[in-house]
């Protein structure tokens, strides 16, 4: 069973940066892409970011583009999210998640590909 726990989260201003983090546990972590996720309130959860199982290709949702950063450490079984240039429009909660497919190639945008989720981690950011 794999688990995965973020942290990283909080309070920042506008322009500020946060950097979350996530734990993954259970099964060979380098064989999987793994995504990030967020949900603000009253809206449904959203793709944020994904990087593939080998490091070399990430992708980004447009609203995040150039501002996010999404990185993994193999050897530490850990996927990051660089959040840079915040805006009160990124408050949510975020999720990291565990795609269902060993060593997946294609789209990594698609919620419903995803197995496995942490438990979240809030990220507000002040106006």
């Amino acid at each position: 069973q794999v688990q995965l726990v973020e942290s990283g989260g909080g309070l920042v201003q506008a322009g500020g940066s946060l950097r979350l983090s996530c734990a993954a546990s259970g099964r060979t972590f380098s064989n999987y892409a793994m995504g990030w996720f967020r949900q603000a309130p009253g809206k449904e959860r959203a793709f944020v970011a994904a990087i593939n199982w080998s490091g070399d290709r990430t992708y980004y949702a447009d609203s995040v583009k150039g501002r996010f950063t999404i990185s993994r450490d193999n050897a530490k079984n850990t996927v990051y999210l660089q959040m840079n240039s915040l805006k009160p429009e990124d408050t949510a909660v975020y999720y990291c998640a565990w795609h269902r497919s060993q060593f997946y190639s294609g789209v990594l945008r698609m919620e419903a590909s995803y197995d496995y989720w942490g438990q979240g981690t809030q990220v507000t950011v002040s106006s």
